[in-house]
């Protein structure tokens, strides 16, 4: 993502994280990001794309593209701001999660592991949607933690909510667009060496496979 795309996902994202602009309502047309940026069309159009990708705003032809219910206004990840915070909340992920899914491996029930199952199976049938595929992509880690047994594990994440996923998306490279099929495929590919460990019972196998994924996702950051 270019520079200047980059400061109005940045502005955008945070008048709708506030709620300035409420969900439901319409972005400002592109004419008027035009204007009000200085940009050309173009910049603003990777901008947009960036938002849906997202999952902040859903684009329909001829109509223009509008605010997406922001999940979970978590006041912790309200002020993950900077490229630093969201690295930093992805090294924190990596300690957690990675510890939570060892436990699963140990832990799970079977009713458990059906649901990790279910959440994986909901992910590859909408991961393209980006107005759906931050709550599929949560929906998965968070049935990974609560499998763990401890409770402070699901607890934690259910609190940092849908927004531990989207925030990280609005900074991802631009080769690692959701809506990119290969990417799409590797991050699939990821959960299910994820699910597969905590399937077979091996903690070590579990704790390095969310290591691999979550560390993958840090290193596509921008």
């Amino acid at each position: 993502m270019t520079g200047l795309a980059y400061q109005i996902v940045e502005e955008l994202k945070q008048r709708i994280l506030s709620g300035a602009i409420a969900p439901g309502a319409k972005l400002p047309g592109e004419n008027g990001l035009v204007e009000e940026f200085g940009v050309s069309r173009t910049v603003v159009r990777e901008a947009v794309s960036r938002l849906q990708a997202a999952g902040l705003v859903e684009t329909f032809q001829g109509r223009g593209s509008f605010v997406l219910e922001v999940p979970d206004r978590t006041p912790g990840l309200r002020e993950v701001r900077s490229h630093r915070d969201v690295l930093e909340l992805m090294d924190f992920r990596i300690g957690v999660e990675s510890e939570a899914a060892a436990l699963a491996a140990d832990r799970r029930t079977a009713h458990q592991l059906k649901g990790i199952e279910r959440a994986l199976d909901d992910y590859r049938r909408i991961g393209a949607d980006p107005a759906r595929s931050v709550e599929a992509d949560f929906a998965f880690h968070l049935k990974v933690a609560v499998a763990s047994g401890n409770r402070f594990y699901g607890d934690l994440i259910a609190e940092l909510g849908p927004m531990m996923i989207m925030l990280p998306r609005t900074r991802l490279d631009p080769a690692y667009e959701m809506s990119d099929p290969d990417h799409l495929l590797r991050v699939i590919h990821e959960h299910e060496n994820i699910h597969a460990a905590i399937g077979r019972g091996d903690p070590a196998a579990a704790r390095a496979a969310a290591r691999v994924h979550l560390a993958n996702t840090k290193d596509r950051l921008r």
